[in-house]
């Protein structure tokens, strides 16, 4: 765990989990939208289908490395936010997952015998 001077990792707010998490393509959806741009016609300013990019808008699709360069090139936002919102994106969904988090659990009792 990384501290931060004056922080306390060990507070309630500092420790939250958002209860619905955010998938990058909300985030899109919005920044298209404050800059009055169409999907239709920022898929075509980008060179990809129409279809794709709704996929990622209604978080069908994640962003992968080509789409955040790609935002990153038309939008100026840096392809590495795109993929970190992506990957906490993902960790969340697999930590609200009970199952796979219990196969997570047995493997670190494995793991702490050897």
């Amino acid at each position: 765990m990384i501290t931060l001077p004056g922080i306390d990792p060990n507070l309630i707010a500092n420790n939250l989990t958002p209860f619905e998490p955010t998938h990058p393509g909300e985030l899109l959806r919005e920044e298209l939208e404050s800059r009055n741009i169409t999907q239709a016609k920022f898929a075509e300013q980008i060179g990809v289908k129409p279809s794709l990019l709704n996929e990622i808008i209604k978080a069908k699709r994640g962003i992968n490395t080509e789409m955040a360069l790609l935002l990153e090139a038309a939008l100026d936002i840096p392809a590495n936010l795109w993929l970190n919102l992506q990957g906490a994106y993902n960790m969340q969904i697999a930590k609200s997952d009970a199952s796979f988090m219990n196969r997570i659990a047995a493997i670190r009792k494995i793991a702490a015998v050897l």
